[in-house]
């Protein structure tokens, strides 16, 4: 675990309602008038936790002028799984398993935008590079609106061979490319699927996208190239999501 902040509204009430063991401090702007803050004071106490009053000026220093909204926590952040837990967690989501591969997410907004639309599509885990990519920071937890600490997330040290893993567990390889003729519609999106998307600039890397059992586009109109992967990644997840319950 590491020591971390917990910045604004979002973060905190996750934090408090998931995972109060790991809240260190509690700090709340002392004559606040947002009723919110009340709120989380008052749960904050019922659960054990002593929240600390600290002027505007205080939290702008504890965060560096990060928009706080009033309420800043110190954290003990759960450490990301290795790539060894991903056979036990294929086994344990059994049909329904389902992945998502973010090969090199490097903006902390589009990771936690992607982390919340996966904690919303109900993904078994979501499996990323160990370096070259953004890690889970107080930027990622804030736009995560919680789902940072609820989702499960495996940091493979070789994306390649973590992504041989989930193959040889049984779990389809789908990558999303603008090059590619075939329309992610037209995939079968039931059963073990890790949906996997490169980053923001340059798309999956060569080995990623070779270990793709199927390459596949959103087909869009206008003259737009691209979309935000955070964007893709929830336009693809419940697609998949769409596809299992109509086959339910």
């Amino acid at each position: 675990m590491s020591n971390e902040l917990l910045i604004g509204i979002h973060a905190v009430e996750a934090a408090l309602n998931h995972d109060v063991a790991n809240l260190v401090e509690l700090y709340i702007e002392s004559g606040s008038h947002n009723g919110r803050l009340k709120e989380l004071g008052e749960r904050a106490r019922e659960l054990g936790v002593k929240p600390h009053a600290r002027d505007r000026a205080a939290l702008d220093r504890m965060t560096g002028g990060a928009r706080h909204q009033g309420v800043v926590a110190r954290y003990n952040a759960p450490a990301a799984l290795a790539d060894s837990a991903l056979p036990e967690l294929v086994e344990k989501a059994g049909r329904g398993a389902l992945f998502l591969v973010l090969d090199g997410i490097t903006d902390p907004h589009n990771f936690g935008a992607c982390l919340r639309s996966a904690e919303a599509a109900g993904v078994t885990a979501v499996l990323v590079p160990k370096d070259r990519a953004v890690g889970v920071t107080p930027t990622v937890r804030r736009a995560s609106a919680g789902a940072a600490d609820r989702v499960p997330i495996v940091a493979a040290t070789n994306l390649a061979r973590a992504l041989k893993t989930l193959k040889d567990a049984g779990v389809w390889l789908v990558g999303l490319a603008g090059d590619t003729e075939q329309s992610v519609y037209a995939v079968d999106l039931d059963g073990p699927i890790a949906v996997v998307l490169g980053s923001e600039g340059e798309g999956m890397r060569r080995l990623t996208r070779e270990n793709c059992d199927f390459v596949a586009k959103i087909p869009m109109q206008g003259d737009v190239e691209s979309l935000n992967v955070s964007v893709a990644t929830g336009i693809v997840l419940f697609e998949a999501l769409r596809q299992r319950s109509a086959k339910r």
